[in-house]
């Protein structure tokens, strides 16, 4: 693994948790109507989602009531929210919260009942009923002949003898001695994400993480050395990640230069010694120390040669001329060959001496 590399896996182990990581913020609450709602629920359209947990939203409806929506039910009005104790009453805006407790289903939340107690839910005539007012039927049930009522468990023998058993559930009550349902709310508690500790009036809460929200409460006299610290470490970093790019731009820069230049000023070289070429005796000598073959189609040329050039690295290009060396039969190309012997008297490849 090279040294670049190490730094990079360094660099992204280190620095990518710590930029991420949050400040510690003050534990706000806001309120709607006369629910205070406090961390980790944040108040909607009141306050941002950074407020409080994702997922925990509580709305402020129209009517300036607290509302709550869990998944796949309606909304919950707000009775209650404590933080503290980690506790919210929950009741129905339409008043059918004994029909909504049957199919109440706290899964898929952070929520769940703070009591459960087992409910006989029996149907009834309406005849044998209406002469007490003992039992209170379930709102929204029933029909003109008979009624659903729903009872602990203990107390469904209580009920006159004309009832029948319709079936025995588990329900949410706000209490373990609670008779009629009709007259519950919904309670639920929570233990996560918690919230006693902004009760606290000198604490703070963070983020460990943004991505993951893992929550990490502070204390207030310490939070503004820790939020000044991870300020200076984001910007540390920062500053090594672009340190670190600049120098990995260099280093390729260099890279593509070398590999791209030596072929550029040697075939610019030949081109200027065509465009100029030597007279005289020198001239002669050169011009001597070669003869001039046609490539062919084949691309096949004298002696032992290949089909590239050995002083550009080039190619050569079909019925192309280029001069082969008469001491060795090495061949190049005419301005290359030219160019070479100008400043030597040996073949690049052999280094035998071609001139006299």
């Amino acid at each position: 693994m090279t040294f670049s590399k190490q730094v990079s896996i360094f660099m992204f182990l280190f620095c990518f948790p710590l930029l991420n990581a949050s400040e510690a913020k003050r534990c706000y609450s806001s309120s709607c109507g006369n629910v205070d709602v406090r961390f980790p629920f944040w108040l909607f359209p009141k306050q941002s989602s950074t407020r409080g947990h994702t997922g925990l939203n509580i709305l402020c409806t129209d009517r300036h009531e607290t509302a709550l929506k869990l998944p796949d039910t309606e909304l919950f009005l707000v009775r209650y929210l404590d933080s503290e104790k980690q506790l919210i009453r929950l009741n129905d805006p339409n008043n059918r919260m004994a029909r909504r407790l049957l199919s109440f289903d706290a899964s898929g939340t952070p929520f769940s009942p703070l009591h459960l107690l087992n409910h006989t839910i029996l149907t009834c005539p309406n005849e044998d009923i209406k002469s007490s007012s003992a039992y209170t039927p379930i709102i929204c049930f029933g029909n003109s002949t008979s009624s659903f009522f729903a009872t602990r468990f203990d107390l469904a023998s209580s009920m006159p003898s004309s009832c029948q058993v319709f079936k025995t559930l588990l329900l949410p009550v706000s209490s373990l001695v609670a008779v009629h349902l009709n007259d519950q709310d919904l309670w639920l508690k929570w233990d996560s994400p918690s919230g006693r500790d902004c009760e606290g009036s000198s604490s703070l809460r963070g983020f460990k993480n943004n991505i993951t929200r893992e929550i990490k409460w502070f204390s207030s006299f310490k939070s503004g050395l820790y939020n000044f610290i991870l300020l200076i470490l984001k910007l540390i970093c920062l500053s090594l990640m672009t340190l670190l790019f600049g120098i990995t731009t260099c280093v390729v820069y260099v890279t593509f230069s070398f590999e791209w230049l030596p072929t550029q000023i040697r075939r610019s070289l030949a081109r200027d010694a065509t465009r100029k070429p030597p007279r005289g005796r020198v001239r002669s000598a050169i011009v001597g120390a070669y003869k001039k073959v046609k490539v062919e189609k084949n691309m096949k040329l004298p002696g032992k040669n290949n089909n590239i050039c050995s002083i550009c690295l080039s190619e050569y290009a079909s019925s192309e001329t280029v001069g082969c060396l008469l001491i060795c039969e090495h061949c190049f190309h005419v301005e290359c060959i030219d160019t070479w012997l100008q400043l030597r008297s040996s073949c690049p490849i052999c280094r035998n001496s071609s001139l006299h």
